[in-house]
């Protein structure tokens, strides 16, 4: 069944989680709106008001459910505060004639500088490090030797905006890059592998910046793990469903790989315990986008992909068609 596009300014916006506060405000200031998690009871709202929705607000990792997106009849957009969507069912939006947007391009800069951090940390293992000195284990040449940066083998799964912003920062490490993308790009000079499993051959180092989603669930297997062997580090910064996480854990281990980085994980905020007892992982909380500039610009993005649809119908950044890394 396809829902009508509603007519600008007629409805109510949902926003179904928490947002900044700078967001929030400016929603509410220029649209009616509800705020889904203040609601007493929000099921009878839904059921009493959910055909006077036209527009939802969330966050990428919260996306919209198929129960509440059937609990708008109406509903016209989703308009997500990140750049994934994953957690939102784009097909089955598309199918019921709903827009989705999200905030590509404003991130990118954040996340890749992110991503480069944690390459070095896990490599030079400075996290280790610190926590050694911490502990008062300092002692003359007690520090173990770690791996040199410079002059690696680098490997990039995904080479949209994101994998490129990391790739032109390791050039200024002398690094040998090398990257897997549903199609081979012709406008870098990197190495086209033409698939994961020979791309982490070929690697040094694996730094995952696919897209989530079904399409790439999965996509760094337990083989992909073995050909990036036991002198291989893995980095992070997609999404934790990008990684069979179960396999990650074993060869980390086992010493299947030297080391990873990772900003994401597959039940977030929830990390698998062995990985907090080894001192070869750097766990982050989800934070590469997390800078006040980005945050407040990505806030700024929404706020046009919601005001636009409510006043013209169309949004600025709809979200691409569904690929795969």
């Amino acid at each position: 069944m396809t829902s009508s596009s509603p007519a600008p300014h007629d409805g109510t916006v949902l926003q179904v989680c928490p947002l900044p506060a700078s967001l929030e405000s400016a929603i509410a200031a220029r649209h009616r709106t509800v705020r889904l998690t203040e609601l007493a009871d929000p099921a009878s709202y839904l059921r009493e008001h959910g055909d006077e929705v036209v527009a939802a607000v969330t966050r990428a990792r919260t996306g919209v459910s198929h129960a509440l997106m059937d609990a708008l009849p109406r509903l016209g957009a989703i308009v997500n505060f990140g750049v994934g969507y994953d957690a939102t069912d784009v097909p089955r939006a598309r199918a019921r004639g709903i827009q989705v947007s999200n905030t590509p391009d404003v991130l990118t800069d954040c996340v890749a500088d992110l991503a480069v951090g944690a390459l070095i940390d896990v490599m030079r293992r400075l996290s280790a490090a610190d926590r050694y000195v911490r502990r008062g284990d300092w002692v003359p040449g007690g520090f173990p030797l770690t791996t040199k940066v410079s002059g690696k083998r680098v490997g990039i799964l995904g080479l949209g905006r994101i994998g490129r912003a990391i790739a032109r920062r390791l050039e200024g490490f002398g690094v040998e890059l090398s990257y897997h993308s549903r199609t081979a790009a012709t406008d870098v000079p990197y190495r086209y592998a033409d698939s994961p499993h020979a791309l982490a051959a070929g690697a040094d180092v694996l730094v995952v910046a696919a897209a989530g989603g079904d399409g790439t669930r999965g996509l760094v297997s337990a083989d992909v793990l073995e050909a990036l062997g036991p002198h291989g580090y893995l980095v992070n910064v997609a999404r934790g469903s990008v990684i069979d996480e179960p396999a990650l854990v074993a060869a980390l281990v086992k010493g299947g790989i030297a080391g990873a980085a990772l900003d994401v994980f597959a039940d977030e905020p929830h990390v698998p315990p062995a990985l907090l007892e080894l001192d070869t992982v750097v766990l982050l909380p989800h934070i590469a986008s997390g800078t006040h500039e980005t945050r407040e610009a990505m806030g700024e993005l929404a706020f046009r992909n919601l005001h636009r649809f409510m006043t013209e119908g169309t949004l600025v950044t709809p979200v691409p068609e569904p690929r795969t890394a």
